[in-house]
Formats: C-alpha cells, sequence, structure tokens
C-alpha cells in the first residue's frame, strides 16, 4: 500500500485575495496571539540594530545572536569594529552565512557612518541604503524597528504569509510589499512587519504549516488548510 505524502507548500501559488472585510479581524486576531511584536534579533543601540540586520540576510536570527553576543561586548560603535578589522570581526561571525562578504560590508558601513553621517545610524532611506550591506529590505526592518516609521519590509517568511494567505499576493518581494502597505490597517501598520514574519515563523511554515493552531484560520484563504488541521 502505498503511502500518502501531503502537498508540500513551500512554493504554493498565490491564494485568492483575501476579502477587504477581512483583513482588520485578521491583524487584530495575530495581534491577540502575539503579545510582543518585536524582532528576535538582540540589539542595545541602533548601530547594534544595523549591523545585526545585515548579517541576518540569508541566515538565522538565532545564529546572528551567538555571534552579537561574542561580538557586542567588544565592539559595539561604528569606531571599535573598524578598528577590528575585516579579519577581526571575522572572528566573530565565521559562524554565519556569507561572513566574509558580510565582514566587508559590515567595515565599509562603519567607516560611512563615521565619515559621513557622526557615527548615527541614518532615520531615512536614501541614507541607509547608501551603506555597503543595507538594501531596501533592511532599511525597512531599520526604520521600523528603531524609528517607528510604517515601513514594510518583506523576507520569506512574508513573503510567503502574503501569498498564502490571501492579504498581499505578488510575484516579487517588492509588489508584495506594495499591496501590504495599501492593504494594512493604519493603526496595525507599525507591528504589522513583525506580525507577519512572526506568524511565518512559528504557525505559517513553508512546508508544514500549523493551521490546527492558527489564530486567523477563518480568514485564511489558502485552500488546502484543512489538509493540515491536525497540525
Amino acid at each position: 500500500m502505498s503511502k500518502t505524502v501531503k502537498h508540500k507548500t513551500a512554493d504554493t501559488p498565490p491564494s485568492r485575495r483575501m476579502p477587504n472585510r477581512d483583513v482588520r479581524p485578521f491583524f487584530e486576531k495575530l495581534a491577540e496571539t502575539i503579545k510582543e511584536p518585536v524582532t528576535e534579533l538582540n540589539y542595545d543601540s541602533n548601530f547594534e540594530l544595523l549591523v545585526a540586520v545585515i548579517l541576518s540576510a540569508q541566515a538565522t536570527d538565532v545564529s546572528v545572536n551567538i555571534a552579537t553576543q561574542q561580538l557586542y561586548p567588544v565592539a559595539n560603535t561604528p569606531e571599535a569594529i573598524l578598528a577590528l578589522g575585516e579579519d577581526g570581526l571575522k572572528s566573530y561571525i565565521k559562524n554565519i552565512g556569507l561572513y566574509n562578504a558580510k565582514a566587508k560590508n559590515v567595515i565599509k558601513t562603519c567607516r560611512d557612518l563615521i565619515e559621513k553621517f557622526d557615527s548615527t545610524v541614518p532615520d531615512n532611506r536614501k541614507d541607509l541604503e547608501s551603506l555597503a550591506g543595507v538594501g531596501r529590505k533592511t532599511a525597512n526592518v531599520v526604520l521600523n524597528t528603531a524609528f517607528g516609521q510604517p515601513t514594510m519590509a518583506v523576507d520569506t517568511h512574508i513573503f510567503r504569509v502574503g501569498n498564502r494567505t490571501g492579504l498581499a499576493t505578488g510575484k516579487n518581494v517588492l509588489i508584495v510589499e506594495k499591496n501590504l502597505v495599501e492593504r494594512i490597517p493604519e493603526d496595525f501598520m507599525i507591528d504589522a512587519h513583525h506580525y507577519l514574519i512572526l506568524h511565518g515563523r512559528y504557525t505559517c511554515q513553508a512546508r508544514t504549516p500549523k493551521c490546527g493552531a492558527c489564530p486567523v484560520y477563518d480568514e485564511c484563504m489558502f485552500k488546502d488548510k484543512s489538509s493540515f488541521l491536525e497540525l
């Protein structure tokens, strides 16, 4: 007898658009479930956050936190990390994927922060994106988390959640970002990034979504959701 194999959901097509009437209840239920919509990266300053986000590209927050737990007590300012140099920095972040390129970018960013921004993390997109290793997603995270700006950083989790639930569908992250910004109620916009990323990380997972434990099951438009009710 052949074994039944469940449909893998990591690359499922976008769902039908979630009705407008369900968008606010969707976020209200996430807010009831996720009491602390904050980043899981550890940091104590805007600069520490910036470096952690640069390091987190294609890496887990856990691996970044392990590295920065050793790095930040030794060097947590642009001047101190620049003094370490690339090789010195690499010795702290070698557990993180792409650490060679990331070390080079962080050193360049530290130099630019010192020379162009008086060692202060900029609070606007143009200046942030001028820094090495800082693209649109990283800038959005910093603007939202450090400065409380209503930006939406779309990572793999949010891209998946947006498409699977029908909240905001799109073929690329820019389209999903645009659609999310248009649909998210204004009073949820500041915390929406963290609601969605945490929901995607722990409940609406790539291959085995935990639909049985999903607080937004009723609003979600994923057509195969009933197949995962036991999870």
